[in-house]
């Protein structure tokens, strides 16, 4: 399991346990509950707008996905709160990871 990689790909991926099937975040190699190896579930999740704020022109927003993990996210429309949005671009810049949703 390499999260950073496959981020690195512009591809996001969720981590979950082999055993228990726990989602893990943040993502690490094994669980955090039964200590299970931990791989990552590939799709196109569908997340929810939880917060968000303005910064002159550019919005940004807490996106809840499985209802478990929470990322922020710059979004180039008005959002609103329970807003479902998916992923359209993530990668790491920097050492820093990001990511857009529409």
């Amino acid at each position: 399991m390499n999260f950073e990689l496959e981020l690195s790909k512009g591809e996001f991926s969720i981590p979950e346990c082999t055993i228990c099937k726990k989602i893990v975040w943040p993502p690490v190699e094994f669980c955090n509950y039964c200590f299970g190896s931990v791989s990552l579930k590939k799709g196109n999740f569908e997340g929810k707008i939880i917060e968000f704020s303005r910064h002159d022109e550019d919005y940004f927003c807490i996106v809840e996905f499985e209802n478990t993990i929470k990322i922020m996210a710059k979004i180039l429309k008005i959002p609103e709160k329970g807003q479902k949005v998916k992923i359209s671009k993530c990668g790491i810049s920097n050492g820093n990871y990001y990511f857009y949703v529409n």
